[in-house]
């Protein structure tokens, strides 16, 4: 099986993220001035590891547009493309609660109140990836969330023992979406 990658970076980091609440894709929450120095420490380290990104896709999110806008000039103006697809959850009623009021619930499966099922986000997470599928030779760099992140190790058939930790704000995964584009191999030109 062929291995097909994508390059994640979660987004730089917002007031809520630095204050520890819930911070949803209902929620259009601008970088910080760290989460923009964030965002230019992780242009350089893509560029340091030579990872050769020839798109960049984010929300229409601001903190993941512009995230995206300031790798992008790092990387001398590689092209951004916007998928409304990669929001982040909408959280409803725990959108700017603390985290941890939230997160047994959140554990066990509760959808927010007023927010979007889990069962919702990872449908629109599949389908939004399914259209990035065909562009996979490009080395696209997807500029999301945690909890895209999360999703994304469940498409890739990776469960909580791979060892992959959670994302922080503005840092880098690595995902093989060999598995998830076997199941959708209609997606590839032959």
């Amino acid at each position: 099986m062929t291995s097909l990658h994508l390059n994640f970076m979660r987004h730089g980091a917002t007031e809520p993220n630095l204050a520890g609440l819930r911070c949803g894709g209902d929620l259009d929450s601008p970088l910080t001035d760290l989460g923009r120095r964030q965002a230019a420490q992780a242009a350089l380290r893509i560029q340091e590891l030579r990872l050769g990104v020839g798109v960049i896709v984010a929300s229409r999110l601001a903190r993941t547009r512009e995230t995206a806008q300031i790798v992008s000039r790092v990387l001398h103006g590689v092209e951004v493309v916007i998928e409304p697809g990669f929001a982040e959850r909408r959280l409803g009623q725990w959108n700017l609660r603390p985290i941890a009021e939230t997160q047994a619930a959140l554990a066990q499966g509760d959808t927010p109140p007023g927010g979007e099922s889990n069962q919702e986000f990872v449908a629109r997470i599949h389908a939004a990836l399914e259209t990035l599928l065909p562009r996979l030779t490009e080395r696209p760099l997807l500029v999301g969330s945690r909890g895209i992140a999360r999703v994304l190790r469940e498409l890739a058939g990776l469960d909580e023992s791979s060892g992959q930790q959670e994302v922080g704000n503005g840092q880098l995964a690595h995902f093989d979406l060999a598995q998830f584009a076997a199941r959708h191999a209609s997606a590839f030109p032959t």
